[in-house]
């Protein structure tokens, strides 16, 4: 199965995805290249869902202190600045 980009896939799919590669981490039955594999691959994961959650947070934030007579902003996207 050909992984997804984390940026692409949703927050459930990622956090599902994590778990699935922690448990195989945890296992212990991994030769050590596919267990770095693994954890790159956990690591892009994690990321990607804390960048998630940031921009949640941040939308939600934006909702909460505006007033109903404030003007609309542009909404930034963090994720666009992260380095590669």
């Amino acid at each position: 199965m050909a992984s997804k980009k984390p940026e692409n896939m949703s927050y459930e799919a990622t956090i599902e995805e994590l778990d699935s590669l922690v448990n195989q981490l945890e296992n212990g039955d991994l030769s050590l290249d596919d267990a770095l594999k693994k954890f790159e691959r956990g690591i892009t994961l994690a990321r990607a869902g804390q960048t998630k959650l940031n921009e949640a947070e941040q939308k939600v934030q934006i909702l909460l202190n505006n007033s109903d007579d404030a003007p609309l902003t542009e909404f930034t996207d963090s994720s666009d600045n992260s380095p590669e």
